[in-house]
């Protein structure tokens, strides 16, 4: 499993159901990108002026900014690698 270091947030971006406008079915690079996801992993540790998260948790669902964050493939699974920063609020 991928351990954050610094402010870093792990999450498991939660998957966009098939959008239907009109009876037209929207391709999937059509549809508006997911900005709800589950803490995965949060940072226990300090890196340099990095303070580790304190307001999350594993298992908390959050919104974060659109274009926050790095994709990362781990053992066939897809991640997001945010900055505590990027998260928005709780859901």
């Amino acid at each position: 499993m991928l351990k954050p270091l610094g402010d870093r947030v792990v999450l498991q971006v939660q998957e966009e159901s098939e959008q239907n406008v009109g009876g037209i079915l929207l391709a999937s690079n059509a549809q508006e990108k997911s900005v709800i996801g589950t803490v995965v992993a949060v940072s226990t540790q300090s890196v340099g002026d990095m303070e580790a998260p304190k307001s999350i948790k594993g298992g908390d669902k959050v919104v974060f900014d659109k274009y926050a964050g790095s994709q990362i493939t781990v053992d066939g699974e897809d991640y997001l690698v945010v900055h505590e920063k990027d998260i928005i609020g709780l859901v």
